[in-house]
C-alpha cells in the first residue's frame, strides 16, 4: 500500500491524530508523493486532515496540530532511528471547506490514500468529484514526468471554465 518507512509514520500519525482530535476527526488523507507511492527517503508527508470544528486561520490550526506533530516525530525517531526526521505537511479543512472544493483535490481523485474516514465522508466527496470530472470530459494528461489537467476538452478561446463548479460537489 504505502512505501516503508512511511507506513510506520502514517500508523503513528493516525494514532496520534485520533488521540488528539477524538470525535472531531473526520478524515485523514495522504496525497503527494507518498499518496502516489512514489516517495523518496527525503520526501515529506502531505496529509489532509478534515476536522470539525477547527479554529480560524492557518496558524491557529498549526498550533493545535503541534502536539500531534511532536508525538509523530519522537515516536518515529524511536522506532526508526536510522531514518532521520520526518516532515509532515498538513492541510486542514472543515467538512464545509471540503464541500466548497479545492483544486488540491483534483489529484486526490487518482493519487491518495485514505487512512481514516468517518462515515466515508471524503471517499464520497472524491466519488462525486470523479463523476463530475468524468461528465465534463476532464482528463489528467501526462507531460514530461508530471501531468496537467484538461478540465474541459471543448473549451473555446476566451471562455473560462467555472473551476469552483468543477470541485464543489455539494456532498
Amino acid at each position: 500500500m504505502v512505501l516503508r518507512p512511511f507506513a510506520k509514520v502514517l500508523d503513528i500519525l493516525l494514532e496520534e491524530a485520533l488521540r488528539h482530535y477524538g470525535d472531531r476527526l473526520i478524515s485523514i488523507v495522504v496525497f503527494g508523493s507518498v499518496g502516489r507511492r512514489a516517495a523518496r527517503p527525503n520526501s515529506d508527508v502531505d496529509v489532509l486532515l478534515v476536522i470539525d470544528p477547527l479554529p480560524n486561520g492557518r496558524m491557529a490550526r498549526m498550533r493545535e496540530f503541534g502536539p500531534v506533530e511532536g508525538a509523530v516525530r519522537s515516536r518515529f525517531q524511536a522506532a526508526e532511528p536510522s531514518m532521520g526526521a520526518v516532515d509532515l505537511s498538513p492541510v486542514f479543512k472543515t467538512p464545509l471547506e471540503v464541500q466548497r472544493g479545492s483544486l488540491l483535490f483534483l489529484d486526490m481523485v487518482h493519487d491518495s490514500v485514505v487512512l481514516f474516514d468517518r462515515g466515508d465522508f471524503f471517499a464520497r466527496y472524491l466519488d462525486e468529484l470523479r463523476a463530475r470530472l468524468d461528465s465534463m470530459g476532464a482528463r489528467r494528461i501526462p507531460y514530461r514526468g508530471s501531468w496537467y489537467w484538461d478540465l474541459k476538452d471543448d473549451l473555446q478561446p476566451g471562455v473560462h471554465p467555472d473551476l469552483a463548479a468543477c470541485v464543489n460537489t455539494g456532498v
